[in-house]
C-alpha cells in the first residue's frame, strides 16, 4: 500500500518542472526590466541621441576652428592673410551671432518640433561651412574677408541653436535611469568636435580650404543623419498628435510597431505624458515674463545665473578653447603648440565622460568651487613661469601641465555647470524665458572676451593676463560658495521655495523621480 501511495504522488510527465538554462534565465530576467530599460529600447534611445548629437559635434568644430587656422591666416607670405584686428573679428564674431541662435531655437522648438529644429540647425551650420569653403574663390580680398565673417556668423547661430534641442530631445525620449548619460552626450559631442578640429589642424598645416572642405562634408553627413530620427512623443502630444506620439513612444520603449498585446505600463506612461502635456499647454497660457520677473523665485535665479555665466566667460574658459594654440605659444610651451591643443581636446573628452558622475557624487556646489579654484591655481602657475623665469621658468613641463590641468578643472565645473544647472534653478513656468536671458548674457560676454583678448594680451602682458584670469577664477569660487544653491536631490518645488524664503524647507519631500523629471521635461519652455 505504501508503495502504491508513493507511486500516486509522482506527477505525470506533462507537469514535470523544467530546468531553465542559464542563458534563458538571463533573457527572462532582462524581459522583467521596466518598460523602456530593455536592451532594444536603450539601444534605440542611444542611437537616436547619437544621431542628434552628430550635429553638436559640428558646432564643436566651429568653436575651435580659429585655434588651428589663425596661425595660417597670419602668414603674410600667403595671398590672403589677416591682421590682428581682423583676426580678432574672425575668432569672436561667431559668439556675437550665438544669442540670435538662442532666440531662434526657443521659437522653433515648440513650433516645428525637436527633430525639425535639430535639422534646421544642421542646415544653418552647413550654409556656414559652404560660405567658408567658397570664400577663397573670390579674387577681391575684402570679399574673401567678409564672406569668412558671414560664414562664421552662420556657425555662431548653429552653436546658439544647439544649446538645448538635443538635450530636450534626449530627456523626452528616455527614462530616468539612462537620462543623465544621454543628456551628457551633448557635452561629449561638443568636446569631440573640438578635438576633431584640433586633429585636422595638426595634420593639415598649410591648407585652410581643405580643413573647411572636410568640415563641410561632415556637416552634410550630420544633416542627413537627422532624417531617421522619430519626433519626440512629448512634443507630439502637446500638438494633439496622439497617434504619432503613440508610435514614437512604442519605438523608444522597445515595443513592436504592431500593437499585438495590451501593455498596461505603456498605456499608463502615455496617459501620464498626455496629462503633463495638457498641464504644460495650460501653464504656457499663464503669466507673461514681465509679470513673473517681479517674483523672487524668478528674478533671484536669473541674477544668480547671469552672474555665473559672467564669471564663466571672464575667467577665460572659452578664450582658451578658441586661442589654444596661441596661448600655448605665449605660455612658453616648448613642444608643438598644435599638439598641445590636441592634448587639450583629449583631456576635455576624458573629463566629460566622468562629469555626470562627479556632479551626482560631489554635488553641484563643491564641483564648482573645486573647478574654479583649480583653474585659478593653474593660471597663477602660468603667470609665475613668466614672472620668475629663473625658478618656475626652468620647469619646461609646467606650461603644458598647467594648460591641460586648466582644461580638466574647467570641464569639471565652470565650463559645464552653468548649462547643467540652468534646467534646475528656474521655476517651470519661466524656465524658457529666464534661461534664455542667462544664456544670451553669457554669449554676449563670450563675444566681448574673445574680441578683446588680443588687446588685453598686448596691454597687460602674458603673465599679468594669466594672473587676471586667476583672480577672476578665485572670485568665481567665492561666488559659488556664497550664492549658488546645491540642487542635487532637490525637487523644483523645493528650489522655488528656497528662492522665496531664502532657505530650503527642513521637511524632505519624497517624490517619484520619474514624475519629477517628466514634469521638468514638459514644462521646460
Amino acid at each position: 500500500m505504501k508503495g502504491q501511495q508513493e507511486e500516486q504522488l509522482v506527477p505525470p510527465p506533462a507537469y514535470k518542472p523544467t530546468v531553465v538554462p542559464k542563458d534563458t534565465a538571463k533573457d527572462t530576467h532582462a524581459k522583467q526590466k521596466p518598460l523602456g530599460e530593455g536592451r532594444l529600447a536603450v539601444l534605440r534611445q542611444e542611437l537616436m541621441v547619437f544621431l542628434g548629437n552628430s550635429g553638436v559635434l559640428g558646432s564643436g568644430m566651429v568653436v575651435s576652428m580659429p585655434a588651428v587656422t589663425l596661425n595660417q591666416l597670419h602668414d603674410e607670405t600667403q595671398p590672403f592673410w589677416l591682421n590682428k584686428d581682423e583676426s580678432s573679428w574672425f575668432a569672436s564674431i561667431q559668439n556675437m551671432a550665438c544669442p540670435l541662435g538662442g532666440l531662434l531655437v526657443s521659437y522653433f522648438l515648440d513650433r516645428i518640433g525637436r527633430k525639425h529644429t535639430i535639422l534646421l540647425t544642421n542646415l544653418i551650420g552647413l550654409v556656414g561651412w559652404i560660405l567658408l569653403v567658397t570664400s577663397f574663390m573670390h579674387s577681391d580680398r575684402d570679399m574673401i574677408y567678409y564672406q569668412l565673417l558671414v560664414g562664421r556668423c552662420f556657425g555662431g547661430i548653429m552653436i546658439g541653436m544647439f544649446v538645448s534641442p538635443v538635450g530636450v530631445y534626449s530627456a523626452e525620449i528616455s527614462l530616468p535611469k539612462i537620462r543623465g548619460r544621454l543628456i551628457l552626450g551633448t557635452s561629449l559631442g561638443l568636446a569631440s568636435g573640438i578635438l576633431l578640429m584640433y586633429c585636422l589642424g595638426y595634420f593639415i598645416r598649410h591648407n585652410i580650404q581643405l580643413i573647411f572642405g572636410i568640415s563641410c562634408c561632415y556637416q552634410l553627413a550630420a544633416t542627413l543623419l537627422v532624417f531617421p530620427m522619430p519626433e519626440s512623443p512629448s512634443w507630439l502630444l502637446t500638438r494633439g498628435k496622439e497617434e504619432r506620439a503613440r508610435r514614437s513612444l512604442r519605438y523608444f520603449r522597445g515595443l513592436p510597431k504592431k500593437e499585438v498585446d495590451f501593455v498596461p505600463e505603456f498605456e499608463a506612461e502615455l496617459a501620464h505624458m498626455k496629462e503633463l502635456a495638457d498641464a504644460s499647454n495650460t501653464t504656457a497660457a499663464g503669466e507673461s515674463l514681465s509679470q513673473m520677473i517681479h517674483r523672487p523665485e524668478v528674478y533671484k535665479p536669473v541674477l544668480m545665473m547671469t552672474t555665473f555665466f559672467g564669471f564663466q566667460q571672464a575667467c577665460g574658459v572659452v578664450v582658451i578653447i578658441v586661442y589654444a594654440v596661441q596661448i600655448a605659444q605665449q605660455a612658453g610651451v616648448t613642444i608643438d603648440p598644435v599638439l598641445v591643443a590636441v592634448m587639450l581636446g583629449v583631456a576635455r573628452i576624458i573629463t566629460t565622460l566622468f562629469m555626470g558622475g562627479i556632479f551626482e557624487k560631489w554635488g553641484r556646489k563643491p564641483s564648482g568651487i573645486f573647478s574654479a579654484t583649480g583653474m585659478g591655481v593653474c593660471m597663477l602657475l602660468l603667470a609665475g613661469g613668466n614672472w620668475f623665469p629663473d625658478t618656475l621658468g626652468t620647469l619646461h613641463w609646467l606650461p603644458v601641465a598647467c594648460i591641460v590641468a586648466h582644461i580638466v578643472f574647467s570641464t569639471m565645473g565652470m565650463l559645464t555647470l552653468p548649462f547643467f544647472m540652468i534646467s534646475e534653478v528656474f521655476p517651470q513656468r519661466a524656465r524658457g524665458s529666464a534661461s534664455g536671458i542667462a544664456i544670451f548674457f553669457g554669449m554676449i560676454l563670450a563675444f566681448i572676451m574673445l574680441k578683446i583678448y588680443p588687446n588685453m594680451e598686448a596691454a597687460l602682458g602674458t603673465a599679468n593676463l594669466f594672473a587676471f584670469y586667476a583672480g577672476i577664477s578665485f572670485l568665481a569660487a567665492a561666488f559659488i560658495g556664497t550664492f549658488v544653491p546645491e540642487t542635487r536631490g532637490r525637487t523644483l518645488e523645493e528650489l522655488e521655495e528656497r528662492w522665496q524664503t531664502g532657505k530650503f524647507s527642513r521637511r524632505l519631500t519624497i517624490v517619484n523621480l520619474k514624475d519629477v523629471e517628466l514634469h521638468e521635461v514638459f514644462l521646460k519652455k
